[in-house]
């Protein structure tokens, strides 16, 4: 299950959309957010921590509540609200969707049908989703949140799917050849709601809510697996970036939440700023001892070394109980970093539960 992720030399590369996702998320919800801070010797960030009272105590396992196995019905619709209450209107059943985030992608094999174009081809040729068929769908010029509008209008779509706090600017272009649909999940529910949008949008409304079964079931058996072999009990940590600059999927992230229902995990926004909102220094992790840590970096070139290889001789990273038990694992950078629909994130559940040690 080892992944090749970030690097040193690819963080200014992958920081852009790291912080361009970071900031969508922490517009959405201010209240919660988190980045990497100053290092300071061990005994002062205790101190600081301890002192600062700015993380809550987390849930324990008996008391999160059970995950629901139950799905609503689902009725076609050529206009929805979706999760984060932003109306959606098309003029027919798309089935021409270029895809701009990798939710939109996870989503759209979800329901059965190809994508017409993307921007995150790297996680379409996954298994998880479409593997070797990937192949077959045209990869959309530009860069991640720069996206060449010709090149998307060339691809004849009847939907765009971006990132909100991301893809705005493109709205005006985009718009005038077809819809574009701004998605911004932070919870596994909203993930789920933006399928169930979709699928009424698209008419496949039985495809949406059998998938939807598939997630919950998968999570519903998770968490109960976790609860009765103690992995529930373990504080697990996601991160991704460089050691220059560690972001942490907290719980105010799709992933960190996900991983917040099956596991211990202590890590919260740590304020409402954008660029500090996910930042954590290496000395905030070992006063949160993580036993197992899962990691995502993006490599460029061969020249570029995973974010855990880089952090391999820093004194402080060796004494986090993770590293020191041998529980740290490179994963899919971008089943773990950019897919975040339910075929991504069940994925997540059966990669991680595999990972984390029980009793």
């Amino acid at each position: 299950m080892s992944a090749r992720p970030l690097s040193a030399g690819a963080a200014a590369r992958s920081a852009a959309p790291a912080r361009a996702v970071a900031a969508a998320r922490s517009t959405a919800r201010p209240a919660r957010a988190s980045r990497i801070a100053a290092l300071l010797p061990v005994a002062v960030v205790a101190l600081l921590l301890a002192g600062c009272g700015g993380t809550a105590a987390p849930e324990a396992a008996a008391e999160r509540p059970a995950v629901s196995r139950d799905v609503a019905p689902l009725e076609p619709a050529l206009s929805v609200t979706d999760p984060r209450g932003t109306a959606v209107t098309v003029p027919a059943p798309p089935t021409r969707i270029v895809c701009l985030t990798g939710l939109c992608d996870d989503m759209v094999v979800e329901l059965g049908l190809t994508p017409a174009g993307t921007s995150t081809p790297a996680l379409l040729k996954n298994p998880v989703l479409l593997g070797d068929r990937a192949a077959q769908v045209p990869t959309v010029a530009g860069s991640f949140g720069s996206e060449d509008v010709e090149s998307i209008a060339a691809l004849r779509p009847d939907l765009v799917i971006g990132l909100g706090g991301v893809h705005e600017p493109l709205r005006a272009a985009v718009e005038r050849f077809a819809p574009l649909w701004l998605v911004q999940p932070t919870t596994w529910e909203e993930s789920v709601g933006y399928l169930r949008a979709l699928g009424s949008l698209t008419g496949r409304t039985g495809e949406a809510t059998a998938a939807e079964q598939r997630f919950r079931t998968t999570l519903a058996d998770g968490v109960e697996q976790a609860r009765a072999t103690g992995r529930a009990d373990r504080k697990v940590l996601l991160m991704y970036g460089s050691a220059d600059t560690i972001g942490v999927d907290t719980t105010d992230t799709v992933n960190g939440d996900l991983l917040a229902t099956l596991y211990d995990y202590p890590f919260v926004p740590r304020g409402a700023d954008v660029e500090t909102a996910s930042t954590y220094s290496v000395e905030e992790i070992l006063a949160r001892g993580p036993d197992v840590v899962f990691a995502y970096s993006l490599l460029f070139s061969s020249a570029d070394r995973t974010l855990t290889d880089q952090l391999a001789d820093n004194p402080v990273w060796q004494q986090v109980p993770a590293v020191a038990a041998r529980q740290v694992h490179e994963m899919d950078p971008r089943l773990w970093g950019s897919g975040r629909g339910t075929r991504s994130l069940g994925a997540i559940v059966t990669q991680s539960l595999a990972a984390v040690p029980g009793r």
